[in-house]
């Protein structure tokens, strides 16, 4: 699902050009690092909105819904706008890993690469910074989604490629130390046809690899469809963990069987946690109505519950 959909636009704002101040200036002192972090020892659980990470309420509502709090939130930012140090703060504080989307919207990537927006980079990595706890960060996900404007349709891999490892060695000018970096594509399949590899960043560069696919009707109904081709190909260039970054199964008669497949399927993977889009929200593309949400019906929650607690899923990072 296109992550622009969720977003009500941009906010703009991207930083004077012509900023000459030297990345190292004004580098804060490092606090946090994530390295402990980037091998996880369980397999985390998470749940994804458009809302701020202030907006407490769909970690509430998972909550109550799912028996036991998730572990990753994660929330969308627009390119331009500021990091958000207190609300992040918040989350890690209510043992929460925050994960945030960060989507250049209209702003071209070769741009970002020319360093056009070097002041709002600068800003971003000293604010993320700022904040004494772990992040992660999401840049330009689902690049190989041709409904993006950053998608194929858009730039060429070359550009995200620049753009992202830009951005990356400018956090590290900064001393930030407490991102890890994922790298999210969207799965393979009809609409989303690209070779992933030369939108690779490069090992140097990602921590994580996170992957975003839906049980739904445009989608697979079932992980060896849905996930499995993209693992495959992801592991020729590609051994770090995986995230699932963000799914979700469309209320249908056969959506208790798909939670099934989800969970035992991303189990026998040996990816490291599922972040859920707990949403009803129309599929892209079509004005087809479609309810994402673990309790939208009593099966579903109840198939929900019964999978993510034996297939493993609930991690504290706190606890390594």
């Amino acid at each position: 699902m296109a992550a622009v959909a969720f977003l009500a636009g941009a906010c703009g704002g991207a930083g004077n050009e012509g900023d000459t101040t030297a990345d190292t200036a004004t580098a804060p002192a490092a606090r946090f690092k994530v390295s402990s972090m980037l091998k996880p020892s369980g397999r985390a659980l998470g749940v994804v909105d458009n809302k701020t990470p202030w907006q407490y309420g769909i970690v509430t509502k998972f909550t109550k819904e799912a028996g036991r709090a998730p572990d990753i939130r994660e929330y969308y930012s627009n390119w331009g706008d500021d990091f958000d140090t207190e609300g992040n703060a918040f989350l890690w504080q209510h043992d929460r890993l925050p994960m945030m989307a960060l989507v250049p919207s209209d702003t071209a990537l070769a741009d970002i690469a020319a360093g056009k927006d070097d002041a709002y980079i600068r800003r971003l990595a000293q604010q993320t910074a700022a904040y004494d706890g772990p992040l992660i960060l999401s840049f330009a996900g689902e690049m190989n989604g041709p409904w993006n404007s950053w998608g194929p349709e858009h730039a060429k891999p070359a550009d995200f490629v620049a753009a992202w490892r830009h951005v990356h060695d400018m956090f590290a000018a900064q001393g930030v130390t407490n991102v890890i970096w994922t790298w999210t594509p969207h799965v393979i399949d009809s609409g989303t046809t690209a070779k992933l590899r030369p939108y690779y960043p490069g090992n140097s560069y990602v921590d994580w690899v996170g992957l975003i696919g839906y049980y739904g009707p445009l989608d697979g109904v079932a992980f060896s469809s849905l996930f499995t081709p993209t693992l495959r190909e992801i592991a020729n260039f590609s051994d770090k963990p995986v995230l699932i970054a963000e799914t979700g199964v469309a209320q249908s008669k056969s959506k208790e069987a798909h939670i099934r497949d989800l969970f035992q399927g991303a189990a026998k993977a040996g990816v490291i946690g599922i972040v859920w889009y707990d949403q009803r929200k129309d599929w892209p593309g079509s004005k087809q109505l479609m309810d994402w949400r673990i309790s939208s019906s009593l099966g579903a929650l109840a198939a929900f519950k019964v999978e993510s607690s034996r297939s493993g899923f609930g991690h504290s990072f706190k606890d390594g």
